[in-house]
């Protein structure tokens, strides 16, 4: 990134930091050899592992179990022109151990459509990139004019 260009690069940690303040994300995937962008709501775990939870018979976990994802959150001001985005992309996987499912449905996100059979699908942080809009400003520092 330029340093002019009003965005700041955002470290690992701060993006991990950041994307435990939004409750919702879109993952990106592939589906019928197309990209596609789903909302949903997720948690992280504690080595900021992405958590998903959904229907076992749901049509995104049969198209991401051991597929390579994206997940970004963000939180942006229009009005001030300012905001957030980070991204994760890593492996996704359903989680099958029945220990950690168990840990899981006590401490992991709680589905906003829940369902009879619910699993959960973790996506390892393989790669964490962000960035922060600075309010206020353009390309190259050039304040905004109303």
């Amino acid at each position: 990134m330029n340093p002019n260009d009003g965005f700041r690069e955002l470290e690992r940690q701060e993006c991990l930091r950041l994307m435990a303040t939004v409750p919702v994300g879109r993952i990106v995937y592939t589906r019928r050899a197309l990209p596609a962008v789903l909302p949903v709501n997720f948690g992280l775990d504690g080595d900021g592992t992405v958590l998903l939870r959904t229907s076992a018979t749901s049509e995104l976990v049969r198209a991401i179990d051991g597929a390579v994802v994206a997940f970004e959150t963000d939180d942006v001001d229009a009005d001030r022109h300012s905001g957030w985005s980070v991204v994760v992309t890593g492996t996704a996987t359903v989680v099958t151990d029945p220990a950690e499912h168990e840990r899981l449905a006590r401490t992991g996100p709680d589905s906003w459509v829940p369902a009879q059979r619910e699993l959960f699908v973790r996506i390892e942080p393989e790669l964490v990139t962000g960035r922060e809009l600075v309010g206020g400003r353009t390309l190259y520092g050039v304040g905004l004019t109303r």
